[in-house]
């Protein structure tokens, strides 16, 4: 069996390709982004994956979901835009929605998300199938948005050109591949770059030392952050992180190199102010804050 060259992702690869803000720009300079998330039961999901847009730097955020989330996001993010969607019987985004969804991607929008917090219901997985297959621009998927496509046993096909990120955890890519979290665990290199190379998407494999595979074939392994990520919404942060660096322009793969290294040293840094047991996912946006401005970001 011929090795796997892995490579560890580095400080230095990071600086390389996060892009300097300019000081002659404005909000459209830095991209737009759908995130598509929450549910009346996991009305936090969407509000950290909107802070960790809004965080990453992207220039506008809207945030399509049902009423009751926007009652725990508006007070804390104003900065985000609101788009209200019908629910479904069970409080979640409901398919109806699929055309409303469709015209507000039509305003040009540089990366799409899907998936946190937004329950694993019929709905997501039709408005997954839907929107997908006609965004023009970077698709991430997380969370239920992933199970939906472990439904379907199948990942949607973009419009040509574009790419798909996926962010699952080991039990998420389990059902993806049809085997066995401890299968993943054993073979997690050779894993993700199979399902990458196959479906053509990048796959960020979360764990302690995230993978993040490429279809042409490039492997790399985080070398940031520590347990105390590992609790809910930690991945929410990730995926708005990511998604914002791809509305920024980022090439998908770099987007999700950064995002991946920065949630992890900023998560580093506040285990250092509040503990691995005592920090919060949300507390690492003030060291996220910090490691940005330190270097001239």
């Amino acid at each position: 069996m011929k090795k796997i060259e892995i490579r560890d992702i580095t400080e230095k690869d990071v600086w390389q390709r996060l892009p300097l803000r300019v000081q002659d720009s404005h909000k459209g300079t830095y991209g737009k982004l759908l995130c598509v998330a929450g549910s009346s039961r996991y009305r936090g999901a969407a509000a950290l994956t909107a802070e960790g847009a809004l965080r990453g730097g992207c220039g506008i955020v809207t945030l399509a979901s049902v009423e009751p989330v926007f009652a725990s996001v508006q007070p804390r993010l104003p900065e985000c835009i609101l788009l209200c969607c019908e629910p479904d019987l069970v409080g979640g985004i409901s398919e109806k929605n699929a055309g409303l969804l469709q015209r507000e991607l039509e305003n040009d929008y540089a990366a799409l998300l899907l998936g946190p917090g937004m329950g694993n219901t019929k709905g997501t997985g039709a408005l997954v199938r839907i929107l997908v297959s006609g965004a023009d621009c970077t698709v991430i998927l997380d969370a239920d948005a992933l199970n939906a496509v472990s439904a379907d046993e199948k990942l949607p096909a973009p419009l040509p050109g574009r790419r798909i990120v996926i962010t699952p955890h080991p039990g998420e890519m389990a059902r993806l591949c049809g085997c066995s979290i401890a299968d993943i665990k054993a073979g997690r290199e050779e894993i993700s770059l199979d399902y990458a190379k196959k479906n053509g998407c990048i796959v960020v494999l979360k764990e302690h030392r995230t993978l993040i595979a490429s279809p042409e074939g490039e492997l790399w392994r985080n070398t940031s952050g520590n347990s105390g990520l590992a609790r809910g919404g930690s991945g929410d942060i990730l995926a708005g992180m990511l998604a914002a660096f791809a509305a920024q322009g980022m090439k998908p793969l770099d987007a999700a190199l950064c995002a991946v290294y920065l949630h992890g040293a900023a998560a580093d840094r506040c285990a250092k102010r509040k503990s691995e047991t005592a920090m919060l996912p949300h507390d690492i946006f003030k060291d996220l804050g910090k490691i940005l401005r330190n270097n001239g970001r």
